[in-house]
């Protein structure tokens, strides 16, 4: 009974790690006009508009779509666009984001 509890134990990582990768319009139901609160208590507010306000203690606006099933986002001044693949949790209250290079953040929905 000890070893099938602590196997309960580790294993429960595994199941809060089950992610959906999203496609074009997963992802465009999963961001528009939804709000989410992140690991450091940020905010992000993606409008249908195509404009977001995050907010970590001061707001920020920029601009987001959707290109191929990635979520792409423009912070001004700069020009430049980063976009990032998204994955949907299992239970659906969140949305993780994975850059180029395997970093990855993630949301959670608050409205």
């Amino acid at each position: 009974m000890r070893i099938l509890a602590i196997l309960l134990v580790l294993a429960g990582p595994v199941w809060a790690e089950d992610w959906r990768v999203l496609d074009q319009a997963g992802a465009e139901l999963a961001l528009t006009d939804r709000v989410l609160v992140y690991e450091g208590g940020e905010t992000q507010d993606f409008r249908a508009s195509g404009r977001t306000l995050y907010n970590a203690g001061a707001p920020s606006w920029g601009y987001w779509e959707i290109r191929e099933g990635r979520y792409c986002s423009q912070w001004p001044p700069s020009r430049d666009w980063d976009c990032y693949d998204l994955a949907l949790s299992g239970d659906g209250a969140s949305v993780r984001f994975v850059d180029d290079w395997e970093n990855a953040s993630v949301g959670r929905y608050t409205d």
